[in-house]
């Protein structure tokens, strides 16, 4: 892909308000990501085509899924465990099996928590503390941004 379409891209998603925006030409993939400021900012991953649409339709409802965890998270006090990437919530490691955890469960560091499904690869997601669930934070099968908190431990 060449600088001209790398540019118009970057400029596209500053433009647009959307948050991120990847694209698949042959053997090239960009993913570009807004940070919000007033420069186009953009970086460059590898990245699976098929979420383009979705990006592009649900940045309303990717800005409003964090919300309600923030309001949230004071109701309850403790370490949050955060999200360390982009992708899909899921308690379980597949639809039939138990949760990793619920909440009141007691866990240990280097338990896991959750997986976060990102670009085709299942990622568990491991307790940094001890200490017992207080609160879950998202759904199973949510989309979940870099950062977001996902579950209260104290």
């Amino acid at each position: 892909m060449d600088l001209r379409k790398l540019k118009t891209l970057i400029d596209l998603v500053s433009e647009s308000g959307i948050s991120e925006l990847e694209v698949n030409e042959g053997e090239d993939r960009v993913r570009i990501v807004n940070a919000g400021s007033p420069a186009p900012a953009g970086q460059v991953v590898y990245a699976n085509p098929a979420p383009v649409q979705a990006m592009q339709a649900t940045p309303a409802a990717a800005s409003a899924a964090p919300a309600p965890a923030v309001e949230e998270a004071p109701a309850e006090t403790g370490f949050v465990a955060r999200s360390p990437m982009v992708g899909t919530f899921y308690r379980a490691p597949n639809p039939e099996s138990p949760d990793f955890v619920k909440v009141g469960d007691t866990v240990k560091v280097g338990q896991t928590l959750c997986i976060i499904e990102a670009m085709k690869l299942l990622n568990e997601i491991e307790s940094e503390q001890a200490g017992v669930i207080k609160q879950i934070l998202c759904e199973n099968g949510q989309g979940v941004e870099f950062d977001q908190p996902l579950f209260i431990i104290a």
